[in-house]
């Protein structure tokens, strides 16, 4: 039975619709704007995450990032998910499953870990609607949904049967510390291309005599109006001479391995290695295949936490409220089976099934073999 918008809401209107919707703030950041950010942020008595996630909307554009951001929550999107009921898989539910709401939720639950918070507001009705509560405006501290993003009056949702916001209380998300790498590479990558546009094309150097203005003259005139590359005029007289730090940072070689030290940085934090990104000179498959490993426990990691999320009282609850039947069952993911991994297990369980007996159900569970 579908649940009423009376009982959702008690009684009110749908609450993003009462929210005062601010746009992003797209000035210019820096360490200094992160640091006083997270400050705001953390603060005892007025916490506010605002400027925090004006700053993360800002970082997300970094290509890296956001590349690695996507690979991470893909991992778990395009893991094969069904809800079971006693070990048996109820298909009534792989339509749900299966739609582009559903798994617009599932990143919403792997967002969550980078942002800090998340918040969604489904909207009564036969099929499952919502929509997602701006981040700026959830207060976990107070447990409010304010109108304003910076005010303290708002919507208590705790006990809202349609609105579910996850997230620890403190937890401020993984963007807090890739922030400030996304930051220095946008000044590196700012002074690498002031470096090409100095050094990139030959300098041009014209002399002339002091006291001639009529060749000093042409001379400007000719530099005018045959390009755009440097050119620098000086007296004879002078003495004159270049620096272009090809002794130290030959070709921006300091800036190029500056960026990919940032870029390292931020792939460890988000994917905790750097190889299944991209490669070293010293990398091979040994090392690759260690970095693999350590991204899939990661992996692992992100799938039992999207499964407990899935399978909250909160969760049931609102797809029970949408007529679906999910009382005694819960939401499971299929197993990665790793064939050189196997190979040593079923080695190492041969030896001790003669020792020991072993159940059924581990065989079952171990190789990912269907129950009869």
């Amino acid at each position: 039975m579908v649940i009423s918008h009376k009982s959702l809401n008690n009684g009110k209107e749908i609450i993003i619709n009462e929210l005062n919707i601010r746009s992003v703030d797209r000035s210019r950041k820096d360490i200094a704007t992160w640091r006083g950010a997270l400050m705001s942020a953390e603060s005892v008595y007025y916490p506010n995450r605002c400027r925090l996630y004006d700053l993360y909307e800002d970082v997300v554009l970094d290509g890296h990032l956001s590349g690695v951001i996507a690979k991470r929550i893909d991992a778990v999107l395009n893991k094969e998910l069904s809800f079971e009921v006693d070990g048996v898989k109820v298909h009534e539910m792989d339509e749900l499953i299966q739609t582009l709401n559903f798994r617009e939720i599932m990143r919403t639950i792997m967002e969550t870990q980078l942002w800090g918070v998340s918040g969604i507001e489904f909207i009564p009705g036969k099929e499952l609607a919502f929509e997602l509560i701006p981040r700026k405006h959830i207060k976990p501290e107070p447990g409010i949904i304010a109108f304003e993003q910076t005010g303290n009056e708002g919507i208590p949702y705790s006990n809202l049967e349609n609105v579910w916001v996850m997230g620890e209380t403190r937890d401020l998300g993984l963007l807090l510390k890739c922030a400030p790498y996304s930051l220095y590479k946008r000044g590196g990558l700012s002074d690498w291309a002031q470096y090409i546009e100095l050094f990139g094309q030959p300098v041009r150097i014209i002399k002339y005599d002091s006291y001639d203005e009529q060749t000093k003259a042409e001379l400007k005139k000719i530099l005018d109006e045959s390009g755009s590359s440097l050119s620098v005029m000086i007296p004879r007289q002078a003495d004159f001479e270049i620096k272009d730090g090809k002794q130290t940072n030959c070709d921006g070689n300091l800036q190029l391995s500056f960026i990919k030290a940032l870029n390292d940085e931020m792939s460890i934090t988000i994917l905790g290695n750097t190889e299944t990104t991209t490669s070293s000179e010293s990398s091979g498959y040994a090392q690759s295949r260690v970095h693999l490993d350590q991204q899939y426990e990661i992996t692992k990691s992100d799938l039992i936490y999207s499964a407990a999320m899935l399978n909250c009282p909160k969760f049931k609850g609102i797809l029970q409220g949408y007529g679906y039947p999910v009382e005694r069952g819960r939401f499971v993911f299929s197993k990665d089976l790793d064939v050189d991994y196997l190979q040593t297990r079923v080695a190492i369980d041969k030896e001790v099934a003669q020792m020991v007996p072993v159940p059924a159900s581990y065989w079952y569970d171990t190789y990912g073999i269907p129950a009869m």
